[in-house]
């Protein structure tokens, strides 16, 4: 038989693309419209009612880029219509290359009350059905003129804030043009037909050539096409439905794999649009999800980020009501435990508690669910603490897909369980289909079976379904796709089902799935430890200081009757939870995004620092003496961690216990001694010697320099803000000629300009320090470079140790394998640690997150070691302008440190020290007599029963004891989860039954324990 294979499927392409689905809406009368645009930002829907319409015909221009435009659109049902299903198609100007990246619109009622969203691949507004001939209706649709920043990734400014933010500039040319405007008889066998064709069609192209399956249904599809009259479509729809009828009821084979496919909506709470966007996408997506789930009781919906359902019950509850019914009905299901879908590099570790905190207990407060998988699709890599998190707040299962996005080691397994860095496993899963917005077609259920790396032993997947970033979710054509291969031999089995059924069937299945240790480090957007310097420190910044917060006013509550600001607290929190957001934390969206974290992030640390004020004046009493409060978890000196000392010296003034060395010249450079540490700095400002006189060890590599600035062409293959491509390190430039290199009282200033930038660097050293301090200051205004410090230091380390949140991971410093090689961009928080068993030397900083290690060989043998910290990047999309203009930070390098004295560097450097006048010393409420073990949170109970609530971890990577002190009345300490809730099992410990102040405590490496302290005497 001669092969007419290529010609049937060209066949099936076209009759399917110009006659068969534009023959679902063929009896058309075009509909009236008039438009008004919307001065400035969106509008309350009550404006858009009210306002003055202009008549428009098709063809209208609208929109400069992030305006918005009402429609009114009026039309009447003709006569002859009547009983049958009327719609009304509507084509904005869409871009159809990307669901998400144009265009949409919210279709509203004239009462106000929304029908659905109107979005690239989702146009129709239902009218009635039946409907009554000469019924007349209007409907308003409210238009965003959002750009497609998306497919080109070129510099443009179309991601800065519109003039009407700044009030100056021209609000630019209009970006769309109105193209349909139909009032249309919704033909639903000719529906129907399409979706037949378009399965069989899709199957039939993902079945192997040598599959007889393929084969028939090639002629089949021939066979129904041939029973069409391609100029009367719907007149013979069910003659050609009648011809594939038994290729759509021939059954899987038994041994079909199962997938569980999982309506959702990827939406990014920022990326290529601002916050304010979000909101309404959400609210549009959210519109066509409960819209097709009245004409479909089998359709289930997974919603994670619970934030967005939070904007949604404040700005637009009529909608938000509609999902509480659905959540009712069991077809809405709150998915995913988290606030946001947060960055978890950056991160720290008591944000993503928060996150988890807050996350779920919205879901808990708001529909009375206990959610249990963490939903993470698109996050840039997951640390290593986060499945005993997970496991802390109730979680039994992990999803996520950007592993797939590895560009130098394909991950073995899709199904797995994760342990963390305490040993904690968490059942996991990466969908095979390699996408979180499928749309169910053939190809995408093909690739997912032959991709499953776990065949054999495991038969499941997951497969999310639905257009994301306000695309509009899932639509009627894929639940047709679903209803149509639930048993269809050729497929696997699909089933529309709730991600917890799916993760219970598959753990069962696979009850010996294999182990992962360690960080998921994604192979792809390292770039994003760095980019947008100035957001990764508002959120390093708000970290801590909602630590001091929390802590300063507990201590003051306890203490001196301090009214607690939970209220404040809660708020704050969940801003800062807000923009770590995995497109906003990591650097990667549009300008307005950045500017607007930036100011925010200015009004919460204000916000912070008040709080803060306030609960230490309450505690220093009266007086003139100085009173200085350590909020970190170490002491320094006699001021002990968590608490205050008072000091005579008058606030304001020098500290004496922590001068700073004043540099004595040395060789034409200087030298700073103060009997720890002795650090030689020559003309050119470079470190070129850092001594350790107790050991005789010598930091720095012999001929080599430290803090040495570095500038490489940053120029990545493909996305800007996201990536750093490993050539970047085969050109490089050294920035060692200074313009001035200065002594002064705190230490040696020097000053370098290149290209259009400046730097200004002070090198100090204090008295009983082994950190040598660097405070940097730059005018960075390169494009399209990354800056660097280099420190060369003479040991030989086969691995680093980084801090991460709750602990530290070792990564190997050499290339042995691909795995080991990807990994030449790391991410640290506040140190990095590199050594030989009995000495090292760590890095620390205050707003800095991308490292790199390498190795190098001495001349006379050995080898050493370079560690380097990404200071800046200058990307040009999506923010043509990022991290332009003036940037201050600070890190050091600490001699002769092992692990622990890295960790509390750490927290020294980021957690200053505060003076405040008055008289009174602060004892800790909580204190440890362990290093080891650290307090991270000391704070009131969130259900404000008064109680104190401690959050605490093991620090070093070993077994730990300690009691703790609880300096203030306490009848009962309790172990509870994230949520404060008490562990089951958990026994209550009594104050009689401690022999001393608190309850004595094992820690195993890493652990993390929360404590619930009930006060005597609290409300």
């Amino acid at each position: 038989m001669h092969s007419k294979q290529r010609l049937i499927e060209q066949r099936l392409k076209r009759v399917l693309t110009e006659r068969i689905r534009p023959a679902v809406h063929a009896r058309t009368v075009p509909l009236r419209a008039g438009v008004w645009n919307v001065p400035g930002e969106p509008v309350p829907v009550a404006d858009g009612l009210a306002a003055r319409y202009r008549p428009v015909e098709l063809g209208h221009r609208w929109g400069p880029p992030w305006s918005t435009s009402w429609f009114r659109i009026t039309g009447r049902v003709p006569e002859e219509w009547a009983g049958r299903r009327v719609e009304a198609v509507v084509d904005l100007g869409f871009d159809v290359t990307g669901a998400g990246f144009s265009t949409e619109g919210l279709v509203h009622r004239t009462d106000g009350t929304v029908v659905k969203a109107l979005n690239p691949r989702n146009g129709w507004i239902p009218i009635a059905d039946p409907a009554r001939g000469g019924e007349e209706f209007t409907y308003y649709i409210e238009a965003a003129a959002n750009p497609a920043l998306c497919d080109s990734h070129r510099p443009t400014p179309l991601g800065d804030p519109p003039p009407w933010t700044t009030g100056t500039g021209d609000a630019g040319d209009p970006l769309y043009r109105l193209l349909r405007l139909d009032l249309a008889v919704f033909d639903t066998q000719v529906w129907e037909l399409a979706q037949d064709l378009d399965v069989l069609g899709e199957l039939m192209l993902g079945l192997p050539e040598a599959d007889p399956r393929r084969w028939q249904l090639l002629l089949t599809i021939d066979r129904a096409l041939d029973t069409l009259d391609l100029q009367d479509i719907s007149g013979c729809a069910s003659a050609a439905r009648a011809v594939l009828r038994p290729a759509l009821s021939a059954p899987a084979v038994p041994s079909a794999h199962r997938v569980s496919a999982v309506g959702h909506a990827h939406i990014d709470t920022a990326w290529l649009w601002p916050l304010r966007e979000t909101v309404r996408k959400v609210a549009r997506t959210l519109s066509n999800v409960t819209h097709l789930m009245d004409d479909h009781p089998e359709f289930l919906f997974a919603m994670s980020q619970a934030q967005q359902l939070a904007w949604l019950k404040e700005r637009r509850p009529e909608v938000y009501a509609r999902v509480q019914e659905k959540v009712r009905s069991g077809q809405f299901l709150p998915t995913g435990s988290l606030w946001v879908e947060p960055d978890t590099n950056i991160t720290g570790g008591e944000a993503l508690a928060r996150q988890l905190i807050h996350g779920k207990r919205f879901y808990l407060d708001e529909f009375g669910v206990e959610t249990e998988e963490m939903w993470l699709p698109d996050t840039f890599g997951y640390n290593a603490a986060m499945p005993q998190l997970m496991k802390l707040a109730g979680i039994r299962w992990f999803l996520t897909q950007k592993i797939s996005w590895n560009t130098t080691n394909r991950f073995p397994h899709h199904t797995f369980r994760w342990e963390g860095i305490d040993g904690t496993r968490i059942f996991s899963h990466f969908p095979p289909v390699d996408t979180y917005n499928a749309e169910l077609t053939g190809a995408e259920l093909a690739h997912a079976v032959a991709n499953f790396q776990d065949k054999g032993p495991a038969n499941s997947s997951l497969l999310p379904f639905g257009y994301g970033d306000g695309g509009g979710g899932p639509t009627r054509e894929m639940l047709a796709r679903a209803a149509r291969l639930g048993d269809l031999e050729g497929s696997p089995r699909v089933a529309v089902e709730r991600p917890a059924d799916f993760f219970a069937r598959a753990e069962a299945e696979y009850p010996d799935a294999p182990v992962w240790l360690g960080e998921l480090y994604l192979e792809f957007h390292r770039g994003t430890l760095t980019s947008q310097l100035r957001t990764k420190q508002g959120n390093r910044r708000s970290e801590h200081l909602l630590r001091e917060a929390e802590l300063w006013a507990a201590t003051a509550a306890a203490r001196a009757g301090f009214p607690y600001p939970y209220e404040a607290l809660d708020r704050l929190w969940k801003t800062v939870l807000l923009h770590q957001f995995h497109d906003i934390l990591p650097g990667s969206s549009i300008a307005w995004v950045h500017r607007e974290a930036e100011r925010t992030y200015t009004e919460v640390l204000d916000e912070l620092q008040g709080i803060v004020a306030s609960a230490q004046r309450a505690l220093a009493g009266d007086g003139d003496r100085t009173v200085v409060f350590n909020s970190s978890p170490y002491a320094r000196g006699d001021v002990p961690a968590l608490g205050a000392a008072v000091r005579s010296t008058p606030t304001g003034t020098t500290d004496p216990t922590h001068p700073t060395i004043t540099p004595a010249p040395s060789g034409g450079g200087f030298v700073l001694d103060n009997g720890l540490v002795r650090i030689g700095i020559d003309a050119r400002g470079l470190v070129t010697s850092a001594l350790d006189p107790a050991t005789g060890r010598e930091a720095v590599v012999p001929g080599a320099a430290a803090n040495l600035l570095q500038l490489h062409q940053d120029f990545p293959n493909e996305y800007d803000a996201w990536d750093i491509d490993e050539f970047y390190r085969n050109t490089v430039r050294d920035l060692t000629e200074a313009d001035a290199v200065r002594a002064e009282p705190g230490g040696v200033r020097i000053v370098r300009t290149f290209g259009d930038s400046r730097i200004e660097q002070l090198l100090s050293l204090r008295a009983g320090s082994r950190r040598l301090d660097i405070d940097t200051e730059i005018d960075w205004h390169e494009r399209e470079k990354l800056l660097k410090a280099a420190f060369p230091l003479d040991l030989r380390a086969d691995h680093s140790s980084a801090e991460i949140p709750f602990g530290h991971v070792k990564r190997p410093t050499h290339t042995n394998t691909s795995w080991d090689a990807a990994k030449f961009e790391i991410c640290a928080h506040r140190f990095l640690h590199v050594g030989e068993s009995d000495w090292g030397a760590a890095l620390v900083n205050d707003s800095t997150y991308g490292h790199d290690v390498t190795r190098d060989v001495r001349p006379d043998g050995g080898t050493t070691t370079t560690v380097r910290l990404t200071l800046l990047r200058a990307p040009r999309f999506p923010d043509p302008d990022a991290d332009q203009g003036r940037h201050r930070l600070r890190y050091g390098l600490v001699i002769g440190a092992d692990v622990p004295d890295a960790v509390r560097e750490g927290y020294h450097l980021n957690l200053s020290e505060r003076a405040v006048p008055g008289s009174a010393a602060v004892p800790p409420l909580v204190a440890t007599d362990s290093d080891a073990v650290v307090v991270e949170a000391v704070k009131l109970a969130d259900d404000r029963s008064g109680d104190v609530v401690v959050r605490l971890y093991e620090a070093h990577g070993g077994r730990a004891r300690t009691e703790l002190t609880l300096a203030f009345p306490w009848s009962a300490v309790t172990e509870t989860d994230l949520l404060e809730r008490p562990l089951a099992g958990a026994v209550p410990v009594r104050p009689d039954a401690t022999d001393g102040t608190g309850p004595r405590l094992t820690l195993r490496p890493f652990e993390i324990r929360t404590l619930r302290v009930a006060r005597r005497g609290s409300a």
